[in-house]
């Protein structure tokens, strides 16, 4: 069997449903779209699968070179209706019809000719021996959604596409469904595109994630660059990252080290006008001007905090004094915030799970040594005007 064709998106539309999407997914790849709710990321869906019914619709969807994997090319006003594309689709809530046993429900999908002992090896490679004679009602939530799967995938599909599949699961049931995907993935090779709005079920399972807003993509990449070093700050706090500051870099000078450079941390317009700002040695990638007007972030699980200062590392290699202002318990991990003594009006924020925190041995109020690895801080220009 030939291997499976690249699926590429290329999506614009003005009308009601804003979309300015554009990305690729490889064979045997997962590809999750992630976003806030009303981000485009089922409409990007819909109108991969022929299901966005919008006039105003232009771009390209294609899965090959060849004219019927062209599915969608406004310039040529080719148009494929759903039922021509061979696309597995995956909803959110199963769409089972009710009235149909689970077989009848995945044999809907598939060709005509697919007989028995096919959907019996189906069922078996799904975990579903023996429940083919049952009604949606008399399945469990996973069970469902393992029968909409196997519906999915009885279409012999080009491109499966996941709308947040394992949203409507309970968390064992959900963690039984991740292991299945990644199974399948190592079985058939197809470009696969999840949706999902959880930003650790992105990390989890995708290659690569498209951070969507407002039905424009905004990055793409590995899961770890992108939520490391967002593009920008908007896609900053799409991915979560609280620990947002302005400031100026200095671009690599006789004092630095090679390949460093200087990032002047401000407190900004709520600072103090008497604060001077912080300077961290940070990474030089040679993009910022000498001198250019930052913002930037760093992730808080890329920070080294302790009760007294790390050995070796001085207080001008990025070691900050901060006070522990507040400790909220959330289960097994506690959020906490600090305040750099250098910068009372500024807050850094991290999770630190309850083992840290009592080999810590602190509470609010206490004085702890804040390292920032260099690598660990991403800078953004500021768009001026």
């Amino acid at each position: 069997m030939s291997p499976l064709p690249m699926l590429q998106v290329l999506l614009k539309n003005e009308g009601p449903v804003r979309l300015h999407a554009e990305f690729g997914c490889a064979p045997g790849e997962l590809l999750a779209l992630v976003g806030p709710s009303g981000s485009g990321k089922t409409s990007v869906l819909r109108a991969i699968a022929g299901l966005l019914k919008s006039p105003q619709l232009q771009g390209r969807v294609t899965v090959g070179d060849r004219a019927e994997e062209v599915w969608f090319d406004s310039a040529r006003g080719i148009r494929q209706a759903p039922q021509q594309r061979r696309v597995g689709l995956v909803f959110q809530h199963y769409a089972l019809f009710p009235h149909l046993t689970a077989i009848e429900n995945v044999a809907i999908a598939a060709h005509p000719e697919r007989a028995g002992a096919y959907f019996e090896a189906l069922f078996e490679r799904m975990g579903l021996a023996g429940l083919q004679g049952r009604r949606p009602s008399q399945l469990s939530g996973g069970q469902q959604q393992r029968v909409a799967l196997a519906r999915a995938l009885a279409r012999e599909p080009q491109v499966l596409l996941l709308d947040e599949p394992f949203s409507a699961v309970d968390a064992p049931t959900r963690q039984t469904l991740y292991h299945e995907l990644a199974a399948l993935r190592q079985s058939v090779a197809m470009p696969m595109v999840l949706v999902t709005h959880d930003l650790h079920e992105a990390r989890r399972l995708a290659d690569r994630v498209v951070i969507l807003d407002a039905g424009e993509s905004l990055q793409i990449g590995p899961p770890a660059r992108v939520f490391a070093s967002p593009r920008n700050a908007r896609v900053a706090e799409l991915v979560g990252i609280q620990n947002h500051f302005r400031g100026r870099f200095f671009a690599n000078g006789p004092l630095d080290a090679p390949g460093f450079g200087r990032l002047l941390w401000q407190a900004g317009g709520q600072g103090r006008a008497d604060a001077p700002p912080v300077t961290l040695k940070v990474l030089d990638k040679g993009r910022l001007d000498d001198g250019a007007e930052v913002s930037w972030v760093v992730a808080g699980e890329l920070l080294d905090l302790s009760a007294s200062p790390v050995p070796g590392v001085t207080p001008a290699a990025n070691t900050l004094a901060c006070t522990l202002r507040e400790v909220l318990p959330l289960g097994e991990i506690s959020l906490c915030t600090l305040v750099p003594a250098p910068l009372p009006s500024q807050c850094i924020t991290l999770n630190l799970s309850t083992a840290a925190l009592r080999q810590l041995g602190t509470a609010p109020g206490a004085v702890l040594h804040l390292h920032i690895p260099p690598e660990s801080v991403h800078i953004m220009p500021v768009r001026q005007g």
